[in-house]
């Protein structure tokens, strides 16, 4: 059992067939957070409205998060754009509290603004029927997946996701996620804080831009992965599935450096 400060996890999207909700649910059994922050996109109400899937390994990662908040974690909601009809329940329950964002103070003095991101997404704020029709368009290439890694376990091959792929070779893209954390950034200058955490774009990374840290937690689509703080206020963007670390590159830099804040390599 491996024991953290603090855990983040996003983009879950609980209610769809591309959701790795199992994978998740290993990853809670494993860990312990004095605070877990779940940054929007848990159930994914979009999907849930075109039709109902929810297989019981959904309703098990519900109730192994509810289970940790019994057992004294601290459980911060932040609601996404997927999950936005929660917005009309801010406020406590028990031990899990809903909110449309947070100042989360690190171990070592640090203070870090957490929101979803959507809220920086021009295409989902004014243009909602075209945000709905790329998320119509990302779940059949989800759906896609599971063809492909179909074939490759019968060839004995791991898991690869041609969504990921496609996203990643795509220029646009690229250059949307690159102007997507700049405007992360831009927005958390207002709030007077050392860093921002987000999810959204379902891309994991950690980076300085412009004396800013920069977190994004990733997904539990796709990559897998979750942003901890250890108890002397170091930050790790991880991944579960996997026990080789992990290597972000500066898009700036173009060197390496490992996905850890707080610390020099």
């Amino acid at each position: 059992m491996k024991n953290y400060r603090t855990g983040w996890i996003s983009d879950v999207h609980l209610g769809t067939r591309g959701s790795r909700a199992a994978a998740l649910l290993d990853f809670l059994k494993d860990t312990e957070f004095e605070t877990l922050y779940l940054v929007g996109d848990l159930i994914d109400i979009w999907s849930l409205r075109r039709g109902i899937y929810w297989p019981q390994e959904h309703n098990d990662v519900i109730q192994k998060i509810l289970r940790k908040g019994r057992k004294g974690t601290e459980i911060i909601y932040i609601i996404g754009n997927h999950d936005e009809f929660l917005s009309g329940f801010f406020g406590s329950y028990a031990s899990v509290t809903l909110q449309k964002n947070a100042i989360h103070h690190t171990a070592d003095g640090r203070r870090l603004l957490v929101i979803h991101g959507h809220e920086l997404d021009t295409v989902v704020q004014n243009m909602g029927w075209l945000a709905h029709a790329g998320d119509i368009g990302y779940t059949v290439l989800l759906r896609c997946n599971g063809l492909v890694n179909f074939f490759r376990r019968l060839f004995g091959l791991g898991h690869w996701s041609l969504s990921a792929y496609v996203k990643a070779e795509v220029k646009n893209v690229v250059s949307f996620i690159g102007q997507f954390e700049e405007s992360v950034v831009r927005y958390a200058r207002d709030f007077d804080v050392d860093g921002v955490l987000c999810g959204h774009i379902h891309t994991s990374s950690v980076r300085n831009i412009g004396g800013i840290e920069y977190f994004n937690t990733g997904d539990w689509v796709e990559s897998c992965t979750a942003i901890v703080e250890h108890h002397d206020g170091t930050m790790e963007l991880i991944h579960p599935e996997s026990a080789a670390p992990t290597v972000e590159v500066s898009d700036k830099t173009r060197e390496p450096v490992l996905e850890t804040a707080g610390v020099q390599a």
